[in-house]
């Protein structure tokens, strides 16, 4: 398959996709995502942030999700994409966590992930700066230079080891469209050989400590620099 066709082919999205509808829903998710971290405080069980997140999924008609609710607390947060959360985790009163949630609204599908701190450990805080850091440079570089999935990943792993971290490439991005997307393409950005269009692709970042059990994740969907001023 040539690199044309396989752009053409992986990039196709079924008959309900409507540009501003799915702007709309990204909107909504990263809203979502705002609202669960709001409700979880020291000392409660990550399964009790995940039903939080549940319901307030909800409340927003955004139950039906593409991919489950992941809300990671302390050493769950270097978990891999499809790895259960070890159970009885406790946020602590200096900790991190991750929301990470897949929701459709009606026909389209939305995408969001953001890592938050509680407590005043420096090395935590840095690791949430750096993985929205790591996502914008990435991003950039998509941008001006027009760089294929494969190589912007490789990219990412480079610039991920000069912040000090070690960054998972099982969440590697991927394809977002109307709902499913996996009915066109469910594989990895990270695996492209042609530079992904804006807005039907999620730049997915995950960052860990090199030694120790915490990391950070941060995805949005890949578009320029206006739709982040």
């Amino acid at each position: 398959m040539s690199v044309a066709l396989e752009k053409t082919e992986l990039e196709k999205n079924g008959p309900a996709f409507v540009q501003e509808q799915m702007l709309m829903v990204r909107g909504m998710t990263r809203g979502v995502i705002r609202d669960i971290a709001a409700r979880c405080k020291p000392g409660m069980l990550e399964e009790e942030a995940i039903e939080i997140a549940k319901e307030i999924l909800a409340e927003k008609k955004m139950l039906r999700s593409w991919h489950d609710v992941h809300v990671r607390f302390g050493a769950n947060t270097i978990k891999t994409f499809g790895a259960p959360s070890e159970p009885g985790v406790r946020l602590a009163e200096n900790d991190i966590m991750f929301v990470d949630i897949g929701p459709v609204y009606d026909k389209w599908e939305g995408d969001g992930g953001e890592t938050f701190v509680f407590g005043s450990d420096a090395d935590m805080r840095r690791c949430a700066d750096d993985v929205v850091k790591l996502f914008h440079i990435v991003r950039k570089k998509w941008e001006l230079e027009k760089t294929n999935g494969k190589e912007l990943y490789e990219f990412a792993v480079l610039e991920a080891r000069k912040m000090g971290w070690e960054l998972n490439l099982d969440l590697s991005g991927h394809r977002l469209s109307d709902f499913p997307h996996a009915a066109v393409y469910d594989g990895p950005m990270a695996d492209v050989t042609f530079c992904p269009s804006p807005l039907l692709w999620v730049l997915e970042m995950h960052i860990r400590h090199p030694t120790k059990p915490y990391g950070a994740f941060f995805e949005d969907m890949l578009l320029d620099d206006s739709y982040f001023a």
